[in-house]
């Protein structure tokens, strides 16, 4: 089983704390979507043999084109690929782009999952944010969505500048009210070359406060485990049945081909990447070349990255893969650098299984950096 991710790099505007490919003009939209499907026809030998299970539309804001140019490029997987029978296909969508009309216009399609980004439910913090959407538009769209789709996600962001944990909870509470069975939820990140590093160096608006940002997140874990959502990677929570096939997929290390300026692929054995710049992925698909780099993997990279996102997840680290897969004295090194974790409650060792414990939880990246062979260098 495999994936398909389709990058469609346009938004409305930039929100401030971004730093993935996009671009705010559309007047290469139909070209975009010729040059993708293309590209999918160009690559599909590295997916031969291989069933499709997940089709996944990120960006940018995928919900700015229209539905019929997403059912295009559907369609055009469906016939070119082996898809299973009922795959999971999500759509990332803003809240100003799903008015009514356009729900019940997706609902009719093969789309079964939206992913939608509305970060807070909160006024002050989307303009801070600069979101195109507004908290009356976040609760509206909800509202409507949930009257046409089971499988539903959204994004949150925590660790707010100004954010109280009231003001937190009640953002929680929102989501729960009305039966939202997926979350995701990140911290405030300051990436730099953002609006959002600019703001803060300037002092237009004040740097996140990881204090904050820790004690929203265990406030996070805490509520929504007693909602009876599972807690599936470090990110993600979902109810039983509702996890993310497309994201759990690339957490277990299995194949994915990403299409569409900057999107990436894995094929078991090497990673590759098309460029960033929408002009130029275009003018290469056109003239039938590639606009891709490949790194070929080493055992330590294949390694380092099963650490990376096997702690993030609640699968977590199985030692006995480690020594199959990498050979025995990568299971003696990981068991080695683990004992310390462990003793400080960061970790725990169930049956060959290492995993993140609560506690551990918010620095688990660190905790994984620290198990690299690379430390050996």
């Amino acid at each position: 089983m495999a994936g398909i991710y389709i990058h469609i790099p346009f938004c409305k505007q930039a929100c401030f704390y971004c730093d993935f490919h996009f671009s705010t003009s559309l007047k290469k939209k139909d070209e975009m979507i010729a040059a993708i499907t293309a590209e999918l026809l160009l690559r599909r030998a590295e997916l031969k043999g291989e069933v499709i299970e997940t089709i996944y539309f990120g960006g940018g804001t995928p919900s700015i084109l229209e539905v019929e140019q997403l059912l295009q490029i559907i369609e055009f997987i469906e016939t070119h690929f082996e898809v299973c029978a009922e795959p999971e296909i999500t759509l990332e969508a803003n809240p100003d782009d799903l008015d009514s009309k356009t729900i019940q216009k997706l609902a009719q399609t093969r789309i079964n999952r939206l992913s939608i980004g509305i970060q807070s439910f909160f006024e002050a913090d989307l303009k801070m944010m600069n979101r195109a959407h507004n908290a009356e538009e976040a609760l509206n769209c909800l509202i409507e969505a949930t009257r046409y789709f089971k499988n539903i996600s959204i994004d949150l962001i925590y660790g707010i500048p100004g954010m109280t944990a009231e003001r937190w909870l009640q953002n929680i509470e929102t989501v729960l009210d009305l039966g939202i069975p997926h979350i995701s939820s990140y911290a405030l990140t300051v990436e730099p070359k953002t609006a959002l590093y600019k703001l803060i160096q300037k002092g237009s608006i004040p740097q996140p406060d990881d204090g904050a940002a820790h004690e929203h997140f265990l406030l996070l874990i805490d509520r929504l485990k007693k909602a009876n959502f599972i807690h599936y990677e470090l990110s993600n929570f979902g109810k039983d049945g509702f996890f993310s096939k497309n994201n759990s997929a690339y957490w277990l290390g299995k194949k994915y081909l990403g299409v569409g300026p900057s999107a990436h692929s894995f094929d078991g054995e090497s990673r590759s990447w098309n460029i960033a710049n929408n002009s130029l992925y275009i003018k290469g698909i056109q003239e039938g070349i590639l606009p891709i780099e490949r790194e070929l993997l080493s055992v330590e990279d294949r390694y380092n990255e099963y650490v990376m996102t096997g702690l993030r997840t609640l699968w977590g680290v199985d030692l006995h893969r480690v020594q199959r897969e990498f050979g025995l004295q990568y299971r003696a090194y990981l068991s080695t650098q683990a004992e310390r974790f462990i003793t400080d409650g960061l970790m725990a060792d169930q049956k060959g299984i290492l995993t993140i414990t609560n506690k551990g939880k918010f620095l688990s990246d660190g905790i994984a950096a620290d198990l690299f062979w690379l430390n050996l260098k």
